[in-house]
């Protein structure tokens, strides 16, 4: 770990800026009383922050945000997470989920921001966070010291531009990360600047040297199908959906998988199958429980749950707006941009409030 920290050591320092919660802190431990998921969301007053989500819906706690968050990464042993901003975000805040504390932010450093997704070492010492070097068009890993006030003390290269998700896999050691392929600059907002030039792949790379072990592309007349969310099953497959940003009347193959070792493929299914996702992939979750793969679509309200091992696809559920996604039991939970939470259990309904992109459970 040396060799990468002395390697590109911008030594950045994290910012030290305070977000309250909304409600005096207080201990949310006891019987039942532990939230099982967080979920960024916009408020109908346009204030944005995230919410500690009960299994049946119910909303035990909200913190504020300066902006717009997407993902949440969590290290579930000390019991905090961080709230990445989104694409280009240039805050994270970290936040204790028992609200033992303020929540903390921190800043981008010069010449990066935030893509909206990160990932705790197994042992929670080192954050990890995709990142972009736009002058450069360069996707990074920013590596975080979590021991020492989340100070950034490195970064490496992920081999390809636009990096989104990125997940530990079940060894501990590689990480997954997508890259859309899509060059983007903050100058221009959330403006695509490269269409006609993308290259998007799924990599593994070593996180204790920030090497790259392998990358994998799609075929060659895909180059507009981004790679963007990920999940893995019980198997240690890393299974991938996408955007298609080729002409509309195409209707791509939107959901595939790969592991080191293994050859990058898309679902062998019928065009059918991906009509009406609007060639959008807006969440992917595995539940090894059940050997089921889920993915969503907002564009589409399509809501669709795949078979792991055989990949084929078990149930297409219309649900307006629906996107954030997370395993529970032997099923699906899943949040939508009109404020309802699926399955209708407790109080699912909240009116008051825009879910984003993504839930992450807490205990698992």
């Amino acid at each position: 770990m040396a060799a990468l920290l002395n390697r590109r050591a911008l030594l950045a320092a994290a910012g030290t800026g305070l977000l309250a919660w909304i409600g005096a802190p207080r201990a949310l431990a006891g019987p039942g009383r532990k939230a099982a998921f967080a979920a960024a969301y916009k408020d109908r007053d346009g204030r944005f922050g995230i919410a500690l989500i009960a299994g049946d819906g119910a909303i035990h706690a909200r913190i504020a945000l300066p902006d717009r968050g997407h993902d949440i990464a969590c290290d579930r042993a000390a019991r905090r997470a961080v709230a990445f901003a989104r694409r280009p975000g240039y805050f994270a805040v970290v936040f204790d989920l028992d609200r033992r504390a303020e929540a903390v932010t921190l800043q981008a450093a010069p010449g990066r921001h935030f893509f909206g997704h990160g990932v705790f070492s197994p042992d929670g010492r080192l954050l990890y966070a995709t990142e972009n070097d736009f002058e450069a068009a360069r996707g990074l890993i920013g590596v975080y010291d979590a021991t020492d006030g989340f100070r950034r003390v490195g970064e490496f290269d992920t081999h390809g531009m636009d990096p989104h998700e990125l997940l530990l896999m079940p060894d501990g050691r590689t990480l997954a990360v997508a890259n859309g392929g899509i060059e983007t600059h903050p100058d221009f907002g959330r403006a695509k600047l490269n269409l006609a030039t993308m290259r998007p792949s799924l990599v593994f790379l070593d996180r204790l040297h920030g090497t790259l072990v392998e990358t994998h592309r799609l075929a060659a007349d895909l180059y507009q199908l981004s790679i963007r969310h990920m999940a893995v099953d019980g198997s240690g497959r890393c299974w991938f959906g996408c955007q298609y940003e080729g002409p509309r009347g195409d209707v791509p193959p939107l959901v595939g998988l790969a592991r080191p070792g293994d050859a990058i493929r898309l679902l062998d299914l019928p065009g059918e199958a991906w009509a009406g996702f609007g060639n959008y992939v807006g969440s992917v979750a595995c539940n090894p429980t059940a050997d089921r793969v889920a993915v969503t679509s907002p564009r589409g309200n399509l809501l669709a749950t795949f078979d792991a091992a055989s990949g084929r696809l078990v149930r297409r559920q219309r649900l307006e707006e629906v996107c954030g996604l997370a395993a529970q039991a032997d099923g699906f939970f899943a949040t939508t941009g009109t404020g309802a939470i699926r399955p209708a259990n407790g109080k699912p309904e909240h009116a008051d409030l825009v879910w984003d992109n993504h839930v992450l459970r807490l205990d698992g």
